[in-house]
């Protein structure tokens, strides 16, 4: 289920964490992450221990689980899309079937069925999309015209693959930590993130919904007027095409035609036209590039200053200034 209320507000933030030294206090951990069946954690010859740490929301959040003895079974298939890599230690996924050998730093995304598993004195980040989120921007895209995205988690990463999602991570994840992070910055971050794992990990396209014709005007000028009075709102492409009456294809393709724009790339101009107003009625004793940024979901400085100067010419730091 999508988690977002009717107002197409982004789920709220949480923070959690917890460590032991008990096998069975792990073990009711881990079956609750990671539901499936046949689970085995053993100790090995050293104290055992483990450390489960989550922060995001309902729609992304980082994680890391650090575990030291073995864990062996399998998970059922779940309501999530799930890429992971090893900081250190030893993991097998899809034992006996695509199996999958772990190597350290190389990010894999999980199986989409139940598969088993087995690792030992691990320590593992992990990065968890809800499969409301990612399929509806699967959708939003034309990966697939409705439903489960089957990923191939046994196809090697490519290596221009690997970087781009290695930049998206070391980029998003100080904002996606950040509690304090507006709802539209966690939002654009966190939505950063999930088409990350879609560019970088092989799956399986599906036929998108046919081109259809371009929406009458008055639909499309709802659609338009929809995205700047949310401009300052974490939406989504779902919620400006059910606020103009038109599908999601409809006003990617209505956009396209009349402006040469996705829906995300107008919005994107929008906030950006919002941010150059702002820093105009501004000067640099009364606010910041930085905090102007921030407000508007921009929260990667240098990428934020690259496309404003393609936009309009000049450094932000130009504009404030006057």
């Amino acid at each position: 289920m999508d988690e977002r209320d009717e107002t197409g507000a982004a789920p709220p933030a949480f923070r959690r964490a917890v460590h032991g030294d008990d096998l069975d206090g792990a073990r009711d951990l881990y079956e609750a992450q990671y539901p499936g069946e046949g689970f085995r954690l053993e100790r090995l010859d050293h104290p055992f221990e483990y450390r489960y740490a989550a922060v995001g929301d309902d729609d992304v959040s980082l994680r890391t689980s650090e575990f030291r003895g073995s864990a062996r079974g399998t998970a059922d298939a779940v309501p999530e899309y799930v890429v992971s890599w090893l900081v250190e230690g030893r993991g097998v996924v899809d034992v006996g079937r695509d199996e999958v050998a772990l190597q350290p730093l190389v990010p894999r995304v999980a199986p989409t069925r139940a598969y088993a598993f087995d690792f030992a004195d691990y320590r593992q980040r992990l990065v968890h999309v809800s499969a409301a989120h990612l399929e509806r921007l699967a959708v939003e895209r034309g990966d697939v015209a409705a439903g489960p995205v089957q990923f191939f988690h046994a196809a090697p990463l490519a290596e221009t693959a690997l970087r781009r999602w290695r930049t998206v991570v070391s980029e998003t994840t100080p904002v996606l930590l950040d509690l304090a992070a507006t709802p539209l910055e966690r939002s654009e971050a966190g939505r950063r993130l999930a088409l990350a794992v879609l560019d970088a990990f092989p799956h399986e396209t599906g036929q998108a919904a046919p081109a259809v014709l371009a929406a009458g005007s008055r639909r499309l000028a709802r659609a338009v007027e929809y995205l700047h009075a949310h401009a300052h709102e974490p939406i989504g492409v779902t919620e400006v095409a059910a606020a103009a009456d038109l599908s999601v294809r409809g006003l990617q393709v209505a956009l396209q035609r009349t402006f040469d724009l996705s829906p995300t790339e107008l919005l994107r101009q929008i906030r950006l036209d919002r941010v150059r107003a702002d820093l105009e009625a501004a000067t640099p004793e009364t606010t910041t590039v930085s905090a102007v940024a921030r407000h508007w979901g921009f929260s990667h400085l240098g990428r934020f200053s690259a496309v404003y100067r393609d936009r309009f010419g000049e450094q932000p730091s130009a504009t404030l200034r006057g």
